[in-house]
């Protein structure tokens, strides 16, 4: 028996996505497989739903969108998730970007500074049975405290400077950190590599992202700070 005319249509845009996401570097498996399985069209709204399989940010309110597929891709794949791990993602979203992690760690604990958006993505994620994710509301630069270290940071929002809480919830052993840092309109996403009290800085690539709103952020929204395209594959990922 055929399947539905609606959901071939949407294995043939998963298909597409995950041969454009090959071509921008995108290889490994697991990532891969965690792309293609985790619904994202329950992440955008209805009314913009023809876009849930594009490499397209997609907004969701709030001035926030759902990330482009390619830039939580590159994000994730660059924390060389096991399964093993512990995550702190900074900035909830929808939560596409913490059901990724969740599909591919062991447990996410993610903060978002918007309740609406925060409680919203909770009720998703659960609904979708995700279980090993904990949602709070709060300023992200301050990162959770009670369940550091984590093995792995995922910052979605663009900080000024590498935030010195963030830094210190990060795992000495040999933990990762993915965060762009910058001005508004000049961004560089970076992955952070922390071993006992050296850092290393691996360059991912320019970016932009909205401000990291918080005590150890920027202190108020940007008005420059609006989200645009830096180049293929590299436009706005503000949260997840």
């Amino acid at each position: 028996m055929n399947p539905p005319d609606h959901l071939g249509a949407r294995q043939l845009e998963i298909d597409a996505l995950m041969r454009e996401l090959w071509e921008l570097g995108i290889h490994d498996e697991r990532v891969r497989t965690a792309m293609a399985t985790v619904p994202r069209d329950r992440f955008v709204p209805e009314e913009l739903s023809a876009l849930a399989w594009t490499n397209e940010a997609v907004p969701i309110g709030l001035n926030q969108t759902i990330s482009q597929p390619y830039v939580v891709a590159l994000m994730t794949e660059a924390l060389a998730l096991t399964g093993t791990e512990r995550v702190l993602e900074i900035g909830t979203g929808s939560g596409y970007q913490t059901a990724i992690l969740a599909a591919l760690a062991a447990g996410v604990t993610s903060v978002e500074r918007h309740p609406q958006l925060a409680f919203a993505a909770k009720r998703r994620l659960g609904d979708l049975g995700y279980r090993n994710v904990n949602v709070h509301v709060g300023d992200g630069s301050n990162g959770y405290p009670p369940d550091a270290p984590y093995d792995r940071i995922i910052v979605t929002a663009a900080a000024p400077r590498l935030p010195e809480p963030l830094q210190a919830q990060l795992s000495a052993e040999n933990g990762r950190m993915v965060i762009p840092i910058g001005e508004p309109q000049d961004q560089r996403l970076v992955m952070i590599e922390r071993r006992g009290d050296r850092l290393i800085e691996h360059p991912l690539g320019r970016v932009r992202f909205v401000p990291l709103i918080g005590r150890a952020g920027w202190r108020t929204s940007r008005p420059d700070a609006e989200p645009g395209p830096r180049g293929p594959g590299q436009n706005d990922a503000p949260s997840g």
